[in-house]
């Protein structure tokens, strides 16, 4: 074990858990059960101790404050929007129950204790669609027990995909498709928002007249905390003021927007006279209906089990989909990681929480893309740093001017459980008499805010939408190192036109009665990807536009290590036909008896990238060992290094 907060050496490139070589029967993940989930736990269980006592600093201190507030309010807003659409039978205590059974599992269990699990609302949309169902189908009074059967079905299938370690597909994952879904969510979000204004005014108390009054102060409410929350924590890359007072407010702006907007709604006079729906009270540690914890799922009939069967498939599905994709963006190559990642044994755990809360009743929590991210990026240590430059105006008698700008850089990542650990203790405590009092002071115009502010945080700063921002920019004053400058705006918008068929065929088909098999859709961008793309598209655009989402080898261990992309296979497999694989000297990958070419990288290559090179070749050296040809595998990884400068701030920076 590593002495306190100290992080072993490994080399993770050369993980034992790997598929490449195998043969015959080994060669299928099926045959080979477990196998995943052992070397997840291998890995990671040294680092048990440093996971404790690396959490015991400011940094984690902040980061806590920050996810559990980004983590509660939209937990409040989906169960919010759930209880309204399901008769009341999914409430507060349900929500705040859902999330603290994910914490505990996951703070305490969990190889990836970075990765925020809640609810999400992706689960809230299917609940309800499963309850419009329900009610189509004449079994509205056996709704709890039909989604328990869909709970236990989609825990069985978890179980499985661990167990026979098909987790190892998300390596396929790039920022094509990741980004796709992550429009998808924010414009879910965002729809969530306006929806939940319609009710302050479709719901409103007070009349009609009461209604409307609260109707437009909750609008005021909602897009004044938007503003609150987006300008405070973007304050923290200006240059105004001192560099630990903008820390102080970008890490602490939700709870200052939550506290300060909330005691807004309540200054007396007209303010505290209008009419607003404020979140509901409930009984301490009890359901929102009157029941048990305890769903008698046994009293369902037999058909009507397997009629969940697919559903739970289904959700299955979804939660394979969004629950890694959050573990991928929270470990995404924009974050210094040392510690190993774990897929299997997490969504293994993922479908134990699948099977405890559908038999008490609660939403299923997962992956939560938005906020995956944010927690890493909450217990990141940013450093800011000047930059000087000199340029000199293209004339005969020109002097050269120094310009100083500000570049923030991440240091380190405080990987650690201590954070997520406290924020279950804090759902727990909200359950208690006293916190829902608290609760219930809040207006429920302000989670509307938290919509938009999750949601347009998953659309500004996606990397689709900075692409259709490049193709309406004049090219003549873009920085000539720009790499997308090399490609024509035709082609730029061709390709972001796929992932807009893919998120509005999504956004589509969740606002009908189908939304259930919304999942298939997501999932369908990934062969969308490696198999039709790289025949339209050529290796250089799709080097341009696209990369892995996460491309450490820290991370790719745990799913066998990182796939050769196709774009690069088709260029190799094409140069191995050109030189008759190898008859003049020359490798499918550039390479000429152990040495690179020009052809090869040489003109993308970037600072990182030239000092690892050079790392190696010491370490080479050190050994007397000869520099081996470069692989498809090494190519694709060189190359998505490339890519780390071209990916545009994403969703996840907030």
């Amino acid at each position: 074990m590593a002495p306190l907060g100290r992080v072993p050496t490994t080399d993770y490139a050369n993980d034992p858990y790997s598929w490449e070589g195998a043969t015959g029967w080994k060669a299928w993940r099926c045959l080979r059960p477990g196998r995943g989930m052992y070397y997840d736990i291998k890995r990671r269980a040294p680092y048990y101790w440093s996971d404790i006592v690396d959490g015991f600093n400011y940094r984690t201190f902040a980061g806590t404050i920050r996810i559990f507030f980004v983590n509660l309010l939209p937990a409040l807003a989906f169960q919010l929007d759930m209880e309204r659409n399901t008769d009341g039978y999914f409430g507060i205590n349900e929500g705040l129950f859902a999330s603290a059974l994910a914490a505990v599992v996951f703070s305490t269990l969990s190889c990836q204790p970075l990765t925020v699990v809640g609810i999400t609302g992706l689960i809230s949309l299917f609940n309800y669609t499963i309850y419009d169902i329900a009610k189509a189908q004449g079994i509205g009074d056996l709704y709890p027990q039909f989604i328990a059967w869909c709970s236990i079905w989609a825990a069985i299938t978890h179980w499985a995909a661990a167990v026979f370690n098909w987790c190892d597909y998300m390596r396929y994952i790039t920022d094509f498709s990741s980004q796709s879904f992550g429009m998808y969510v924010g414009i879910i979000y965002m729809i969530k928002g306006v929806q939940e204004l319609i009710a302050q005014f479709d719901d409103g108390i007070g009349g009609e007249a009461g209604s409307r009054q609260g109707g437009y102060l909750a609008c005021i409410i909602a897009l004044v905390y938007w503003f609150s929350v987006y300008s405070l924590e973007n304050i923290g890359v200006t240059i105004y003021s001192r560099n630990w007072l903008r820390k102080s407010l970008s890490d602490f702006a939700y709870p200052i927007a939550t506290i300060w907007w909330t005691g807004f709604s309540h200054l007396p006079g007209r303010l505290a006279d209008t009419p607003q729906l404020r979140v509901p009270h409930t009984r301490a540690f009890y359901p929102t209906v009157d029941r048990s914890w305890l769903v008698d799922f046994w009293n369902l009939p037999v058909k009507w089990v397997f009629v969940a069967l697919p559903i739970g498939i289904l959700l299955t599905l979804l939660f394979y989909y969004d629950h890694n994709v959050s573990s991928l963006t929270a470990q995404a190559k924009q974050f210094p990681l040392k510690k190993p990642a774990g897929f299997h044994w997490d969504f293994f755990l993922l479908g134990c929480t699948c099977f405890i809360g559908g038999i008490v009743g609660v939403p299923l929590p997962n992956g939560l893309v938005p906020q995956a991210p944010v927690h890493t990026d909450s217990c990141t240590d940013y450093v800011d740093v000047r930059k000087v430059t000199q340029e000199k105006d293209n004339e005969p008698d020109a002097e050269w001017e120094q310009h100083n700008r500000k570049v923030v850089e991440a240091v380190s990542v405080k990987e650690q459980r201590v954070s997520h650990w406290l924020m279950a203790l804090g759902f727990i405590g909200l359950m208690t008499g006293p916190l829902l009092d608290v609760l219930h002071t809040i207006p429920r115009s302000l989670f509307c805010g938290v919509f938009f502010v999750v949601g347009w945080g998953s659309i500004g700063g996606n990397g689709i939408t900075a692409n259709l921002f490049f193709i309406l920019k004049e090219k003549q004053f873009i920085d000539p190192a720009e790499p997308r400058l090399e490609m024509k705006s035709s082609r730029i918008a061709y390709y972001i036109m796929f992932q807009f068929a893919g998120v509005f065929t999504s956004v589509a088909i969740s606002q009908t009665i189908a939304a259930i098999g919304f999942p298939v859709i997501i999932i369908s961008l990934i062969p969308l990807r490696w198999l039709i793309l790289p025949r339209i598209f050529t290796e250089e655009e799709l080097l341009i536009l696209d990369a892995p989402t996460a491309n450490a080898d820290v991370v790719l261990a745990s799913m066998g290590g990182q796939p050769t992309l196709p774009e690069v296979a088709m260029a190799e497999e094409k140069r191995r036909q050109q030189y008759g694989d190898g008859e003049n000297g020359q490798s499918s990958s550039g390479y000429s008896n152990g040495t690179a070419t020009t052809r090869s990288r040489e003109g993308y290559k970037d600072e990182e990238e030239e000092e690892i090179g050079a790392e190696k070749e010491k370490r080479r050296k050190e050994q007397n060992a000869q520099p081996p040809k470069m692989t498809g595998q090494e190519l694709s990884k060189n190359m998505s290094k490339l890519t780390i400068k071209l990916s545009v701030a994403r969703y996840v920076a907030m």
